[in-house]
């Protein structure tokens, strides 16, 4: 059977990943600020637990143990209140804080894309949002909810049958013992509830990251049109290298016949060198080229009698280091001075040198 011209095997490319990004297509579970919110806060309130018990209850002692303060107005013990409540509160929700941010960003990283805070009227559509209903992810999302309600019921029924020996022994305790007791309870429960809900948000992640993944991905056709758009059109790129070859030529032509040698490879690379002591401080490269270029140079050095000198060594390290219409590096001095010397001798021109000033 022929392939599926429409099927999507081919890998997201850089850019396609980059533009969905901005557009807010990003991998990113609802479930796991939230379990990692119940599990830092589980935490966080096992390690202040002690801290927060003695502030109620010297809060209860200085409020309600002190007969001074029944004669004030309820106004006033909520405003007496409210600082020690503010001191127990307030750690607790800035770690909570602390951690949906860093749930979200190593998620997603820092992101903000507008497109998803824009008016569509197409999330509102009831067409829409009916076939929703039934797509893959609404099905998938179906089934994440079942599962954390089974593990839920039966994390909590594990806990407590557990500890349902304990359970039936604290009616016997104490006050402070029973509460003691019973802040065990709840924080075992609510950490291995916290654990188990982590454990499937980060699978319902594991699944946005590959459904993402299936998303991006681009058939052989929208793979070959990404490179269009990513290194331009061949015909228009072969239309702008005819275009800079033809201005190229038409330099050539006019700079080679002013060079006093051409210096060769002898066929595959061709530097002409021109040297005006009277206004140049050093030679200068009028033009280069490699392979048919450098024969253009050549032909054109022949109609116009320039010199033609091969020199190999000197010919690849002029082309890597000289660039065309500037001055030759100076460690290239002696042996061009030697090549202008032996071009001037056969031509009985006669080598001038520059005067120097000291």
């Amino acid at each position: 059977m022929p392939p599926d011209r429409d099927a999507k095997t081919e890998a997201p490319t850089p850019r396609r990943r980059q533009e969905a990004r901005e557009k807010g297509q990003v991998a990113r579970s609802q479930d796991l600020p939230a379990a990692v919110l119940l599990l830092g806060t589980v935490v966080a309130f096992k390690v202040l637990g002690p801290k927060i018990w003695g502030s109620l209850r010297d809060l209860y002692e200085a409020v309600l143990g002190n007969e001074a303060c029944h004669a004030q107005p309820v106004c006033d013990l909520v405003v007496l209140s409210l600082r020690p409540v503010a001191w127990i509160v307030l750690p607790i929700l800035l770690l909570g804080a602390l951690f949906v941010l860093v749930a979200n960003l190593a998620q997603v990283g820092w992101l903000i894309a507008p497109n998803q805070v824009m008016p569509d009227l197409n999330r509102i559509n009831p067409i829409n949002g009916f076939g929703r209903l039934f797509d893959m992810q609404a099905l998938v999302r179906l089934g994440m909810g079942l599962l954390k309600m089974a593990s839920v019921a039966g994390v909590a029924a594990l806990t407590l049958w557990q500890m349902h020996a304990g359970v039936m022994y604290a009616a016997n305790l104490g006050t402070e013992l029973l509460i003691g007791y019973t802040g065990e309870v709840v924080y075992t429960l609510c950490l291995r509830l916290a654990i188990v809900l982590l454990i499937l948000a980060i699978v319902d992640y594991a699944w946005q990251r590959w459904r993402l993944e299936q998303d991006l991905k681009m058939t052989k056709e929208e793979l070959k049109e990404e490179f269009r758009r990513m290194e331009g059109d061949p015909v228009i790129k072969q239309r702008r290298r005819h275009v800079q070859m033809q201005l190229a030529m038409h330099r050539m032509r006019y700079d080679v016949p002013k060079a006093d040698v051409v210096i060769t490879n002898p066929t595959h690379l061709a530097i002409a060198i021109k040297y005006d002591a009277e206004t140049m401080s050093a030679p200068k490269v009028l033009a280069k080229g490699q392979g048919y270029m450098a024969q253009k140079i050549r032909e054109i050095a022949l109609e116009h009698g320039i010199p033609i000198v091969e020199r190999r060594p000197l010919a690849q390290a002029l082309y890597k280091a000289a660039e065309v219409g500037a001055e030759i590096p100076r460690e290239f001095y002696r042996a061009i001075a030697e090549v202008l010397a032996y071009v001037y001798e056969l031509s009985g021109r006669g080598f001038r040198r520059k005067p120097v000033k000291v």
